[in-house]
């Protein structure tokens, strides 16, 4: 046995794998920060919801190009990663090919890996044609500049250098291709090998090969927390945890519904003293103006955010050329979720930075350009909902600020006065049903 090797193999699956555990902590943290809500109703419907949605991929075929490309890309990586398990063992124990004692089971096990393998790497490079060629708009818009856009590119050619370094590992061992058996894409990269490498070299580049891939795998679990490429792993819980609710069904602020339904009551005394120590507790915030002031499931939805743009290309409002992209929305509640952690991690708790989501990240502007239609909600592939906070940004500017546009207010002063929208007297309701 390669004790050097092992040891080495050792070090860097610890350092990977810790270092991924690490960082998942601080995203549990983080959403952790926002207000609970409770979303175990109909777990029946939920589980179903996440196995048709985040393992079936049923809204991503609605655009059947990029759904199939990416059925196939998702379905491909994630079977094609179990041979790490082989690998894993392999670099612990110093055995080669551990799981070949399945025989023909293993034979047929690597041969579909390999022809996932080929076909992930002809879908990611149609993809990377898609969006660098193509240059579909939604991959454009001005959000997508720098890192986000650059992003999308490092882990197309991840996959494409992941899926390479498998198939010429297969096709550089010698012992693996005198079976013939599981090698159905890498046969054909035999030649070309045999042709110009002796048998020495081609074991030094099996091996090369073997080592890149599993340190490339560990690099991109651990890349995954720099990526929107959190939706690998977050569409579960968050398919899972998305509202039941009918999409034009809108949530009443539970302490404006108590105060209603205190002041419908006959038996409660308005006059009456406030309970001892009641006065000392800070009122609730109504609406959202910062990540703390959401809930934990806004913040799992901003994470979880893939950074499409179908929500985008389908928003009405962005279309037509106003301020809003939903997209937009999530990505800059995740980048403010981001620094407050930071912020945590620096000082061991928070200390106000003068900043906040609303204005310093949202505009009013993009907030107010939103017609609530639900587009972006019924688009969005994993079930996220950017309507949900752009609403509870909404009730902030209105009932925090009174920052009402001044057509909002007049409606509002309206309904207050009169019982409508509308500037007529209340003793004229009903006269339309005489037209």
């Amino acid at each position: 046995m390669n004790y050097i090797g092992t040891i080495a193999f050792a070090i860097l699956l610890i350092a990977g794998i810790g270092f991924f555990v690490k960082n998942i902590k601080k995203i549990y943290r983080n959403i952790q920060l926002g207000k609970t809500i409770n979303r175990k109703d109909h777990p029946a419907q939920r589980w179903k919801n996440m196995g048709m949605i985040a393992l079936g991929q049923s809204k991503m075929v609605k655009r059947p190009i990029a759904g199939i490309l990416h059925i196939i890309v998702y379905v491909g990586f994630i079977i094609i990663n179990i041979e790490v398990l082989e690998i894993i063992i392999d670099g612990l124990f110093g055995t080669h090919r551990a799981f070949t004692f399945l025989g023909s089971f293993y034979h047929f096990l690597i041969a579909s890996f390999e022809i996932l393998a080929f076909l992930v790497l002809i879908s990611v490079i149609v993809f990377w044609i898609r969006r660098m060629i193509v240059r579909i708009p939604r991959f454009w818009n001005k959000e997508m500049k720098g890192f986000p856009k650059n992003d999308a590119l490092y882990i197309l050619y991840f996959e494409m250098v992941l899926m390479s370094l498998f198939l010429i590992m297969n096709a550089t061992d010698v012992p693996f291709q005198q079976n013939n058996a599981g090698n159905p894409i890498s046969q054909f990269l035999v030649p070309f090998f045999e042709n110009n490498f002796n048998a020495g070299t081609l074991f030094y580049i099996e091996r090369t090969a073997w080592w890149l891939h599993i340190a490339g795998i560990l690099v991109f679990l651990n890349y995954l927390y720099y990526s929107k490429h959190l939706h690998i792993l977050l569409a579960f819980p968050n398919t899972y945890f998305a509202s039941l609710n009918p999409k034009g069904q809108f949530n009443n602020l539970e302490a404006v519904t108590n105060e209603v339904k205190m002041m419908m009551d006959p038996n409660v005394d308005p006059f009456a003293a406030a309970p001892e120590g009641a006065e000392e507790e800070m009122p609730e915030k109504f609406g959202a103006s910062d990540v703390m002031d959401l809930n934990r499931i806004q913040l799992l939805n901003a994470y979880t955010c893939t950074e499409c743009g179908r929500c985008t290309s389908s928003c009405p409002a962005n279309q037509t050329g106003k301020e809003l992209s939903p997209r937009a929305i999530m990505m800059k509640t995740r980048d403010r979720l981001e620094e407050v952690g930071k912020n945590i991690d620096k000082n061991g708790t928070y200390k106000d930075d003068g900043k906040q989501l609303l204005n310093d990240y949202i505009a009013p502007e993009e907030i107010w350009a939103c017609t609530s239609c639900n587009a972006c909600v019924e688009e969005c592939p994993v079930n996220i909902d950017p309507l949900s906070i752009i609403i509870d940004m909404r009730r902030y500017l209105v009932m925090e600020q009174s920052a009402a546009s001044q057509e909002l207010n007049i409606m509002m002063t309206n309904i207050e006065n009169n019982g409508a929208p509308w500037q007529y007297n209340q003793m004229d309701r009903l006269n339309w049903k005489d037209e």
